[in-house]
């Protein structure tokens, strides 16, 4: 059994966590606002801050939202850097910057440790089912002693390359996960408008060729007009300026992942940053002047 670290412990970090934790694994724990009672229950170990957490765990995993977030975990007043030691791994599965991620690596192993970065896509529903697919980045060698711990947490796990790499990986994941929202919003509010029943139009399609889990999973929400939180636009946001300001530093254009977070934006304009991302038709339903579902 290892000793381990979690620092950022919301809707993802928790359930992950706590897969750890119920394999038996001593797990340290902290996160802002609090540590949930939940994994204090189960076994977790309460620390005051992130340097408490490398003091006392071998391997310790970061889940907070953005890279200034990562960045403060690190190396801010009591981070992460300040209590490691020789050989302690640093795994972060933020979703955050390809590019301050490798300077994050760099630091990290100037002190003589490891790092991985490993985001992760699935979601809640993923980190809770412990099913994520998990891309990650960094050394063979060490992806190897941490593989047994991601295989609590996900199912398809791919070491894409080195530093770096695994961010590029879920950054192109958004690009397409957002691309086929629109795609089959688009698809949804035709259909709708033209008068045939969108719910019969999304079963129909679910058996050819057009068939996806978004049209699946984001489909039926479109139709029922289910937009409570799952992945909130804002967190998609963050990934697509990642997707476009690292785009434009490697001169590639990406005009429909410009479209998409176009959407997102004006749903956030109506108060929408906190609806789930299939809510990006309600941009384009704005712009129709009409509703799916709504009578033609």
């Amino acid at each position: 059994m290892s000793k381990i670290g979690f620092v950022g412990l919301g809707i993802m970090g928790t359930p992950m966590a706590g897969h750890l934790i119920k394999a038996g694994h001593e797990v340290h724990l902290y996160s802002i606002p609090k540590i949930p009672e939940s994994l204090i229950a189960e076994g977790g170990k309460a620390c005051k801050s992130g340097t408490e957490v490398a003091q006392n765990a071998e391997i310790i995993f970061i889940m907070v939202p953005d890279t200034p977030h990562v960045a403060d975990a690190l190396f801010g007043e009591n981070g992460i850097a300040a209590g490691l030691s020789k050989g302690k791994i640093v795994v972060d599965m933020s979703s955050i910057s390809p590019i301050e991620t490798k300077e994050f690596a760099k630091k990290i192993c100037a002190l003589d440790c490891e790092y991985l970065d490993a985001p992760v896509s699935g979601g809640q529903v993923g980190a809770v089912a412990g099913s994520l697919s998990i891309m990650v980045g960094g050394k063979e060698e060490i992806f190897n002693k941490v593989l047994p711990l991601f295989q609590l947490m996900g199912k398809n796990i791919t070491l894409v390359g080195g530093y770096g790499d695994g961010q590029t990986a879920k950054v192109a994941n958004q690009m397409i996960v957002a691309l086929t929202i629109e795609a089959v919003g688009e698809a949804l509010l035709f259909a709708s408008k033209a008068g045939a029943d969108p719910a019969k139009v999304r079963q129909a399609l679910m058996g050819g060729f057009a068939s996806s889990r978004i049209l699946e999973v984001h489909g039926e929400r479109m139709v029922k007009r289910t937009f409570d939180p799952g992945f909130r636009i804002e967190l998609h946001q963050k990934d697509l300026n990642l997707a476009l300001s690292s785009a434009r530093k490697l001169g590639v254009a990406l005009p429909n992942t410009a479209t998409c977070q176009e959407l997102f934006n004006t749903c956030a304009a109506h108060g929408g940053s906190a609806w789930d991302h299939s809510g990006m038709v309600k941009a384009l339903e704005l712009m129709a002047n009409f509703e799916i579902g709504q009578k033609s």
